[in-house]
């Protein structure tokens, strides 16, 4: 199979995920379809436990460059969000701008999917009113570099069990000037999926209040293990 056909099958595969799980995708408050671009109050950074994301897909999963490439991925970039206070603006330019294939190849070492990175720029980088895809990208990059995730979070071998406050308070400690009000953790019905990160447009860590107050309060959670890589 080539690679081209690969990665293509991994993108549907995704978008099928995207919309099955639309209530754990941007569920922030009402969203605000074609705002204009550059008016927003800050970024929500939102990075996604790629081994439930891969468990939830089953079978699909084989079709999943996320899931079934040659290499392992714990936490990923789902996206970086532009968000209001209340709520969030959403398609701010129908259509959007194509991308770059060499900006989408340039972004699968964070985000593993073609399919992910483009519907990500549709929806909320047009929204974002970068001056281009590319420097919209340099952002999420930007945002992603500024999170150290937590050691204990690193190298999970086997399933692990955790609470929603255990992950926020493993994401405090790790970094510097993140505190609890800036940080949400979502879930499943018994799966660790995401961890969101307030971000101001200066990227200094925000509070949030609404993303906060959504936070999963599930008492326990699986965190399933990272597959190991193929050499």
């Amino acid at each position: 199979m080539s690679i081209a056909v690969f990665r293509r099958l991994g993108a549907l595969a995704f978008a099928g995920v995207l919309a099955a799980s639309a209530g754990i995708g941007t569920a922030l408050g009402q969203a605000r379809h074609g705002a204009t671009p550059g008016e927003f109050d800050f970024y929500v950074l939102a990075l996604s436990w790629s081994p439930s994301f891969c468990e939830a897909q089953g079978e699909r999963s084989s079709r999943s460059m996320q899931c079934a490439g040659d290499r392992p991925f714990s936490f990923v970039v789902h996206g970086l969000w532009p968000q209001f206070t209340r709520g969030f603006p959403e398609y701010c330019q129908v259509p959007a701008p194509e991308l770059d294939r060499r900006i989408v190849n340039g972004m699968l070492d964070i985000m593993p999917a073609p399919g992910l990175v483009r519907q990500q720029w549709a929806k909320h980088g047009t929204c974002s009113g970068a001056r281009s895809p590319g420097a919209y990208f340099e952002t999420v990059r930007q945002a992603r570099a500024k999170i150290r995730i937590p050691q204990e979070f690193e190298a999970i071998s086997e399933i692990r069990t955790v609470s929603p406050d255990e992950v926020e308070d493993a994401f405090v400690r790790a970094n510097p000037g993140l505190q609890r009000d800036m940080i949400s953790v979502q879930c499943d019905a018994h799966r660790l999926r995401e961890v969101r990160i307030c971000i101001g447009r200066d990227m200094n860590f925000s509070a949030c209040e609404e993303a906060e107050r959504r936070s999963c309060r599930r008492e326990r959670l699986a965190m399933p293990p990272v597959r190991p890589g193929r050499s």
